[in-house]
């Protein structure tokens, strides 16, 4: 199939599609393909109009062959491709297209796809909980999704029709509104009916979040002026995020024309206001972001999560509850559609989103969880169209006894150099293996030294690392050692062989500053022992070296009598290092060498100060296997 496009012309297809009148915009872009003036651009739309209205084999041939000329496809539209093959037979076709695409997106994809598919393709997305789920009493034949917790209430929003004059037509039902219902002790709901604690409106006020120290319900409502629906030089409508104290103000906290806003949550602890949104800088379609406020008031730009977080796919619904962080998203690597994922919060960010797994998570879309404590297990509800239910989307409640998600164990921190530890190391490999020493993870440290693992929690693991001519790290850590580590960051100190050597006398010895004995003596000085004790930490670092003790003198004194001394000085340097921790057997010579290696013109008889006397007073640790250590 070879597709020729017209140029840009105005379409009726683009005017439905801008109001997301998908199916409409299907009909009028294949007529418009039929009579051959399409444009690329609107072959594009026609591509996600085939993807909102599930028609996954139209829209995955489109994205392909879009994908072939390599023009238009964003992150967003690959991650639809993807979506689009993996509900269809063409999942293989995924697979191979997955290969060739490591260069499209973030390295933080690849680490949670692969995290993610490994736990999903062994059912252990999570613990083995026992979900009580329970459809909703209240649900209604149409839209019905995002509860909150409201006091004793919940909160939630549905197009159910109201006024059959004010209907929104893409969804074919009434313009999303925010209702309120009683909560019962089982977890249903009843007495449904309109909320009227925030500014009454014709078009959308829907996604509602109530916070109990703000004393204020924020949701997302329609941009409308002086009553009417305010679009954008595209013909889009889009929705802004509101704040109505509770019998107080009403405040607009964030509004773009051209921008939607969505599902704003305020987290008490850190003061932020999380929400989505489609921002064209993103990562994918709608990112999550947040904004610090001040009691509510915004104080900072919106600052994107990330790509451990966001991905080339849509990501909705924040809440966080005991220090984690629950969303929605439709990244290609899920169960199919929209899938619940949980990420730890950690002081820099957030670890690896885990998919909750078959049970919460369904082969269609499921998003907006909510929960809270309730007697001795957790009370949450969460939105779903999966089959069986009332509606479009439906209202589900669930009982469980734990907190959904896997727990998992993080190691992160950076590579540094032991004897300078603000010398970061890049392109070392770092492991992660059980008790056993099978390896769970691996990782390189970046271009600043960072590295980040995380797996599965284990009770007890060895994290290791290696690069060609450093010291290699290995340490074990037990479930006391991971409990009191608490996702701190931890580093990897290394050394640089190169760093710790140096040619001397034509041979290579280990890296030190000069010291001196005592004038006839063969005790250790208090200038001695630190130089040694760096000897100590070579040995420590690179455990396979053979080293021989060299010490000399100068020519003062009988060559007999400067041999012994020598001697005995090079043995006790042996039994320092030998008794700091230098095993033996690295230890292959012991040596006095007198007078026999005079550096200078000082021999028998010459007259010489006393410093260039000192220049042949000296110690040696030669590393005898330099030259098989690096082969």
């Amino acid at each position: 199939m070879v597709l020729c496009f017209a140029q840009k012309k105005k379409s009726k297809g683009d005017d439905l599609f801008f109001q997301y009148e998908y199916q409409k915009a299907v009909y009028a872009y294949e007529a418009e393909k039929a009579a051959g003036t399409l444009t690329e651009q609107q072959f594009l739309n026609l591509a996600d109009s085939y993807f909102q209205t599930n028609k996954f084999e139209k829209a995955a041939d489109a994205y392909l062959e879009l994908f072939k000329k390599d023009t238009l496809m964003s992150g967003h539209h690959l991650n639809k491709m993807l979506q689009s093959l993996s509900e269809t037979t063409n999942k293989e076709r995924k697979t191979a297209f997955l290969a060739t695409m490591s260069s499209r997106f973030q390295k933080e994809l690849w680490e949670n796809m692969e995290f993610n598919v490994q736990l999903l393709e062994n059912d252990s997305a999570g613990p083995e909980l026992d979900y009580q789920i329970f459809n909703l009493t209240g649900n209604s034949p149409q839209t019905d999704f995002a509860p909150t917790f409201y006091k004793d209430q919940l909160l939630f929003s549905s197009g159910r029709t109201l006024n059959k004059r004010n209907t929104y037509a893409p969804g074919n039902e009434g313009y999303f509104n925010i209702y309120q219902s009683k909560l019962g002790a089982d977890g249903q709901i009843s007495t449904v009916q309109p909320f009227t604690g925030v500014p009454s409106s014709n078009y959308h006020k829907a996604t509602p979040f109530y916070s109990e120290k703000l004393n204020s319900i924020l949701y997302v409502l329609s941009n409308t002026q002086k009553g009417e629906l305010s679009f954008d030089k595209n013909g889009k409508n889009a929705l802004a995020i509101g704040k109505q104290v509770i019998g107080g103000a009403f405040q607009l906290l964030l509004k773009d024309l051209s921008t939607s806003f969505y599902y704003p949550f305020y987290d008490a602890d850190s003061g932020k206001l999380y929400f989505s949104a489609n921002f064209d800088n993103g990562y994918g379609g709608t990112d999550l972001y947040f904004v610090y406020t001040n009691n509510g008031q915004i104080m900072s730009a919106p600052i994107n999560l990330g790509p451990r977080i966001n991905s080339p796919g849509n990501e909705i619904a924040p809440f966080v509850f005991e220090n984690s962080f629950y969303f929605a998203s439709d990244v290609f690597y899920g169960l199919g559609g929209m899938d619940i994922y949980k990420s730890n919060v950690e002081e820099d960010g957030f670890g690896i989103p885990i998919n909750l797994g078959s049970g919460i998570n369904s082969p269609k879309d499921d998003f907006g969880l909510i929960m809270r404590n309730d007697g001795d297990g957790l009370l949450g509800y969460f939105a779903s169209n999966r089959p069986g239910g009332k509606g479009k989307d439906d209202l589900y409640g669930f009982k469980v006894d734990e907190k959904p998600g896997l727990k998992t164990l993080t190691f992160k921190g950076k590579v540094v150099k032991s004897y300078s530890p603000s010398t970061t190391v890049e392109k070392v490999a770092v492991r992660l293996l059980d008790k056993e020493g099978k390896l769970l993870a691996e990782t390189y440290s970046d271009e600043d030294g960072n590295y980040r693992l995380e797996v599965p929690w284990q009770d007890e693991v060895v994290l290791e690392s290696s690069k060609e001519r450093y010291s290699k790290f290995s340490k074990r850590f037990t479930e006391d050692d991971l409990t009191s580590l608490d996702n701190a960051s931890y580093p990897i100190e290394v050394a640089f062989y190169d760093d710790l050597v140096e040619d001397k006398e034509g041979q290579k010895v280990v890296k030190l500053n000069k010291f001196y004995f005592n004038r006839g003596d063969t005790q250790l000085t208090v200038g001695a022992t630190p130089e040694l004790d760096k000897v100590v930490a070579f040995v420590e670092k690179f455990p396979a070296v053979q080293l021989r003790i060299e010490t000399y003198t100068d020519s003062r004194g009988g060559s007999t009598t400067n041999f012994r001394l020598t001697q005995a000085r090079s043995d006790a340097i042996k039994k320092y290092l030998v008794e700091h921790g230098v095993p033996a057997t690295n230890i292959l010579y012991s040596i006095g060498y007198g007078e026999d290696k005079i550096l200078n013109n000082c021999t028998n008889g010459v007259f010489c100060l006393e410093m260039l006397h000192q220049q042949n007073q000296r110690s040696l640790i030669v590393v005898l296997n330099d030259n098989v250590l690096y082969e």
